[in-house]
């Protein structure tokens, strides 16, 4: 099993969560958050005055998946998250030793 790990410009998240649900992956966690990379942030106004944003939002998405699901998975990943331009975001892949559904007891793969 694989945690994987992406970081998506937020926008971007309804399609990534279609493309996964189409392969068979359909549960995930999302969280709100900011970083960057090489993007680094952008200059705004706000009411006349001029300042820096250094972390832009993003989105976190985190799933567990059957380790021979990992390649469909990144694939169908990073096809739905890109837009082409600087920013687009990451994937990370990180071994995954347990999983527990609480409600029925399943674990391992079968409580993915």
């Amino acid at each position: 099993m694989k945690l994987v790990i992406a970081v998506i410009k937020p926008f971007k998240l309804d399609e990534v969560r279609e493309a996964l649900t189409r392969i068979g992956i359909h549960g995930m966690t999302v969280t709100e958050v900011k970083g960057y990379g090489r993007q680094k942030g952008h200059m705004e106004i706000y009411r006349g005055a001029e300042y820096a944003v250094n972390f832009l939002p993003k989105v976190r998405i985190e799933l567990g998946v059957a380790s021979e699901q990992v390649d469909q998975v990144m694939d169908v990943l990073a096809a739905a998250a890109r837009t082409g331009q600087i920013g687009d975001g990451k994937i990370f892949v990180t071994p995954m030793e347990q999983a527990v559904r609480i409600r029925t007891g399943e674990t391992d793969v079968d409580a993915l």
